[in-house]
């Protein structure tokens, strides 16, 4: 796949190199701007487990009481 877009790609190596460079950078601007934005309500990273409460306590217990 890769191939073909390199052949696809006009101009001499300078060029290509230079378009190919513009073609990821436009891929990853793509997926930071509207896939990613759009997938992560689906993505299970934000589910929390642990009780805000529970998380209080366990830090006082840790604290170094003097």
């Amino acid at each position: 796949m890769y191939a073909a877009i390199w052949r696809a790609l006009p101009g001499p190596l300078a060029v290509r190199i230079l378009l190919a460079a513009v073609l990821v950078l436009a891929v990853v601007a793509v997926c930071f701007l509207w896939l990613f934005p759009r997938i992560a309500p689906l993505m299970p990273f934000n589910d929390n487990t642990v009780d805000p409460s529970a998380a209080r306590a366990a830090s006082y217990v840790h604290q170094d009481h003097r």
